[in-house]
């Protein structure tokens, strides 16, 4: 098989491996299938960089004791609208699920429901618990704090995670609102693909530590682990295009993800010890959800939403531009073609499942590489 070609696997036979993978690191079962359907999400939605491209990740991080396989969330603090939560270093997308689901059994009942996390792992895609919500008909948000790697405007160290910030709504159509993005122009992920694929970080990403443009990705990505390469937050270098409005967001959610919880920021999400061995990452995590029907009637809030996008979509296009897209139509439109299709694997990221695959002895899984 040629270097770059790229296979298709079958959803369902990417995602039970991954759910075996999981097993095999000692995750209880009824979990591995819940971290594997958060990682297919991704896959599905057309977010490779957090998709089965994070399996190997996360066997590393299991297996080097930064991830605790067996996940055990114990409550700090709770009230009828509001919780504490410390995850224990166990399976961030299991912290995640039963901590979305505590804030919208909490909206059910008192209109509102707030989760503050501490002590977590990472939970995959973020844009995954929002949708938990919308589900039930309610708004959903969702942030989380990680390792450092955006710089602050007019610094050149990076001290920010990329901190995500996720926003789900229902509609009156058949794909939902959903705003899922870093505060930071791309993320470590993103980068982690571009080498994978063996191609160039876009100009304007990244700097470097005296602050020029770096674009070699396997660099980025070792001057990230160093410590001397940033990522620029959303607007890039400087104020001129609002590079300043991207680093508070992001302050904005370290908050959240932090102070809240009493729990660790900055430099305390290294997940390396000062003997440079790994430590767990001690992630924070604030999750919302809102009972639209504590303030109008679900038809009616639906109703309007929907009006709200097609609006969007329907206003003067710039010109050589086919369509205005509203946020989530683009990833609600791939999961249907990544269901037909499959989800595409690289020369790279083939030999990392096979590494895997063969560890495991997992030879059930036929795969054509």
């Amino acid at each position: 098989m040629a270097k770059n070609e790229i296979v298709y696997i079958p959803v369902n036979e990417l995602q039970n491996f991954m759910k075996d993978v999981f097993i095999k690191l000692g995750v209880p079962s009824n979990e591995a299938i819940q971290c594997s359907e958060v990682l297919i999400k991704s896959d599905l939605r057309g977010i490779e960089s957090h998709g089965v491209g994070r399996l190997k990740m996360y066997y590393d991080r299991i297996r080097n004791g930064q991830h605790k396989p067996i996940t055990n969330i114990e409550i700090i603090k709770e009230s009828p609208t509001t919780a504490l939560i410390d995850g224990n270093h166990g399976m961030g997308m299991i912290i995640g699920i039963k901590s979305m689901q505590m804030a919208i059994d909490k909206a059910k009942a008192y209109g509102m429901g707030s989760v503050a996390v501490r002590n977590s792992t990472h939970f995959g895609i973020d844009g995954y618990y929002p949708l938990m919500a919308v589900k039930e008909n309610m708004i959903g948000l969702s942030v989380t704090n990680a390792r450092p790697a955006i710089s602050p405007t007019f610094g050149v160290k990076p001290m920010l995670g990329t901190n995500p910030i996720a926003f789900g709504a229902p509609t009156d159509e058949e794909c939902p609102f959903l705003y899922d993005g870093t505060t930071s122009i791309t993320q470590r992920g993103k980068i982690e693909v571009k080498s994978r694929e063996e191609k160039p970080t876009p100009e304007g990403w990244v700097i470097d530590q005296f602050g020029n443009s770096m674009t070699d990705s396997d660099e980025i990505l070792n001057g990230l682990t160093q410590k001397i390469s940033s990522l620029l937050p959303l607007g890039g270098a400087g104020e001129l295009l609002a590079g300043h409005k991207g680093y508070g967001l992001a302050t904005m959610v370290e908050i959240l993800s932090a102070s809240l919880q009493g729990g660790s920021f900055l430099y305390g999400l290294t997940g390396i010890g000062e003997d440079d061995t790994p430590v767990h990452f001690r992630l924070g995590h604030f999750f919302m959800a809102i009972n639209i029907e504590s303030f109008i009637e679900i038809d009616s809030f639906k109703k309007i939403s929907g009006q709200i996008l097609r609006d969007l979509r329907n206003s003067t296009k710039a010109p050589k531009c086919e369509r205005i897209y509203t946020a989530g139509e683009k990833e609600f439109e791939m999961e249907e073609y990544v269901m037909q299709h499959g989800v595409p694997v690289n020369h790279n990221l083939q030999m990392e499942i096979n590494e895997i695959r063969t560890e495991f002895n997992l030879n059930e899984y036929n795969f054509p590489f």
